[in-house]
C-alpha cells in the first residue's frame, strides 16, 4: 500500500514513514506543506495521505482544507488526519458526506503501533477510523428518554468499536467472539437506535457517529 504524509514535525513524520515502513507500506513521500501534499498525490497517486490537520503557513486548518480537497478530486485515495486536540467540528466535517476511506485521529494514537497500523489500512481499503475518544465524547453525551440506556454493556462495547470503524471481523477479534455474534448485536443495537442497519461497515460507521452527534 502507497502512502503520503504531511506533517511539519519533522521527529513524527519520520517516525510515521519508519514505522509504516516496517509494517509493509511503501511510504512513497513525506513533506511539511499542503501545497508539497497536494503535489505528491497528483503524481503518485498514493492508497492513503495521512495529513496533519494543521500545518504551515498558519497552523490553522491547511491540512484539513488540503484533506478534503484531496477527498472531492482524488476519492480513491483514503485520509487519515492526525490532530494534537479532539475537535468535534472538524472531524464530522471530514465525514460529513461519507465515512469511506477516511479517519481521524489524534496524535498520541500513533504510539499504538498495531492500532494505527490496523487503522492505516482500513481506510486504504475504503474503512474507517475515529478516535475512541470521539466516540467516547459522543457516547457521554446526556438525553432525554436516550435509547443508549436500553444497551447491555456488551452492546455498547461493539457500539464503541463499530464507531471507531473496526469490522465485524474486527469486533470479533477484539472481543474474542464469532463474526455471527457481532452481526446479531449490531442488528440489535441498530434496531434499538432507530438506524437503518443497511449499507456497508463504514456507512454504518456515518449512520452511529451522526446518530450519536444529534
Amino acid at each position: 500500500m502507497r502512502v503520503v504524509i504531511a506533517e511539519d514535525s519533522v521527529l513524527l513524520r519520520e517516525g510515521i514513514s519508519r514505522l509504516l515502513d516496517e509494517n509493509g507500506f511503501d511510504v512513497v513521500g513525506s513533506c511539511s506543506t499542503a501545497d508539497d501534499l497536494l503535489l505528491k498525490v497528483r503524481s503518485y497517486s498514493p492508497d492513503v495521505a495521512i495529513v496533519d490537520i494543521r500545518l504551515p503557513p498558519t497552523h490553522n486548518d491547511e491540512g484539513m482544507q488540503a484533506a478534503l480537497e484531496i477527498r472531492a478530486k482524488y476519492p480513491s485515495v483514503g485520509i487519515l488526519v492526525l490532530s494534537q486536540y479532539v475537535e468535534l467540528g472538524l472531524a464530522m466535517q471530514l465525514l460529513a458526506d461519507s465515512a469511506d476511506g477516511a479517519g481521524y485521529l489524534l496524535k498520541d494514537r500513533v504510539s499504538d503501533v498495531r492500532e494505527f497500523v490496523d487503522a492505516v489500512r482500513r481506510i486504504a481499503t475504503g474503512g474507517s477510523a475515529v478516535d475512541p475518544i470521539i466516540v467516547s465524547t459522543l457516547l457521554s453525551k446526556r438525553r432525554d428518554n436516550d435509547p443508549l440506556a436500553d444497551l447491555t454493556p456488551r452492546e455498547r462495547e461493539v457500539l464503541e468499536l463499530m464507531a471507531e470503524g473496526h469490522s465485524n471481523q474486527g469486533i470479533a477479534d477484539r472481543l474474542v467472539i464469532t463474526v455471527r455474534a457481532v452481526e446479531k448485536y449490531v442488528s440489535s443495537i441498530f434496531g434499538k437506535l432507530g438506524i437503518p442497519s443497511t449499507g456497508s461497515e463504514s456507512r454504518r460507521v456515518l449512520a452511529v457517529l451522526l446518530y450519536l452527534r444529534t
